[in-house]
């Protein structure tokens, strides 16, 4: 094995918003005239693909297309959005639209293009699966990087910056862990699996577990594909709940915010995300609750009800066969017990961002704290001068932005300050618990 080949600057594990922003500032930083970071990124999607399993029709981005990659941090670079419209020839028209918010389908294909730039430098079909602290007379300098290629072989980079940008990964509820079933499908894998309910007819008994954006999209997805078919929409909430994007509030979103959230008290701290969860989580776009509640009333005038919406739901079992899946609903309201047959089931029951603590066993006897400081860096120990960052999984310190997109670009940018600072010379922010 060469070293010298296979040692860089900075690793970035995973290649989707987070890291390709990174890629694009430290590009635009060395254009200042710095001296370049050696860089590469590894990713375990065969290609760049943003929310691929959610890229439905008639679904929109849900902030602002100015919070791009690159336009908070250089409003004249040429990965913006709007380069982008440019470049495809699309800017007068997108412009007549009247919007900020495009489709996903667009913005995916936005980030795809900008991604493109950086293809040499990505390796796409690689898991990374460990990284580990490479110890020299009780220093360590270097971190090994080691991932797993789609046919199995085993592949070893060394970096002495890393930086963790790997998104969440589907939760998926403690009653469902044991059912293997090929018709039990998360949101996440929702456009690439769906076909599987056609198999069973033209009237599928399909449940959509959930209330937030991504059960009420797939609900009203499913609704248009199987008109004839009964489908189900169960939460535990009293009411599918709208999100709040009024402008005062959307100002705990802006990067700023993200100095004032980190100094303040953990339990405080604590309170806002709690009192501010309505912001992101099990909420759902106004307009589309009013659609489908709409919808569900038209059932109601002509009789023919075949799609229902379940409130104050739990799911006590589950089980399965080949032919169908039976859930056991209670009713926290009536205290009812209701058992239901389903042919499908989709759990559109969110995201776990924990993912990195298994990726950074190995290292953690040279980690202070698991708690990232301001600049995203883990603290490790004094014979540690190798790096870490994460991105994305920093809301408890961070505030509910870390894991949107609102907070790419200047996020972006304080990590790459950061890689060209030395240890010694950071001014910590202080936090406080």
């Amino acid at each position: 094995m060469n070293f010298q080949t296979l040692s860089y600057d900075v690793i970035g594990i995973g290649f989707g918003p987070s890291n390709l922003a990174i890629a694009i500032a430290l590009e635009e930083h060395q254009q200042a005239n710095e001296a370049p970071l050696n860089c590469c990124f590894i990713e375990k999607q065969p290609a760049f693909e943003w929310h691929g399993g959610m890229l439905l029709d008639n679904t929109h981005l849900q902030v602002s297309f100015l919070k791009d990659l690159v336009t908070l941090r250089n409003p004249s670079s040429r990965y913006s959005f709007i380069n982008y419209l440019h470049q495809q020839r699309r800017l007068e028209s997108f412009i007549n639209l009247g919007t900020f918010f495009p489709s996903r389908l667009e913005y995916n294909d936005y980030m795809r293009w900008a991604a493109t730039a950086f293809k040499d430098r990505v390796h796409y079909g690689e898991e990374v699966i460990a990284v580990e602290p490479l110890e020299e007379n009780g220093k360590v300098e270097w971190l090994q990087v080691v991932s797993r290629l789609k046919e199995g072989a085993i592949e070893h980079r060394y970096a002495r910056n890393v930086i963790i940008g790997i998104g969440g990964y589907p939760r998926i509820p403690e009653v469902f862990k044991s059912q293997k079933h090929p018709r039990i499908i998360h949101s996440s894998q929702y456009k690439n699996c769906h076909y599987r309910f056609s198999r069973v007819g033209e009237k599928p008994r399909l449940a959509v577990i959930g209330a937030g954006q991504s059960a009420a999209e797939i609900f009203r997805d499913l609704m248009g594909r199987y008109p004839q078919g009964r489908i189900d929409l169960i939460s535990r909430s009293r009411a599918l709940q709208p999100s709040d994007d009024s402008p005062f509030v959307n100002e705990i979103f802006d990067p700023d915010f993200t100095d004032e959230i980190y100094r303040t008290p953990r339990e405080q701290r604590q309170s806002f995300l709690r009192a501010f969860s309505h912001t992101n989580y099990s909420v759902v776009d106004l307009p589309l609750i009013e659609e489908i509640y709409e919808r569900l009333y038209m059932q109601r005038i002509t009789g023919d009800v075949r799609h229902r919406y379940f409130p104050s739901c739990l799911i006590q079992a589950v089980s399965s066969s080949e032919e169908r899946l039976q859930i056991t609903l209670f009713n926290k309201n009536t205290g009812v017990h209701k058992e239901v047959e389903y042919d499908g089931i989709v759990l559109a029951t969110g995201y776990q961002r924990d993912g990195h603590h298994k990726l950074l066993e190995g290292l953690e006897p040279w980690m202070v704290s698991r708690t990232v400081e301001r600049s995203y860096q883990l603290p490790m120990a004094s014979g540690c001068q190798a790096r870490v960052f994460l991105q994305g999984c920093c809301e408890e310190t961070h505030g509910i932005a870390d894991s949107l997109l609102s907070v790419l670009a200047v996020r972006s940018k304080e990590v790459v300050d950061s890689l060209y600072m030395p240890n010694e010379l950071k001014a910590p922010l202080e936090n406080t618990g």
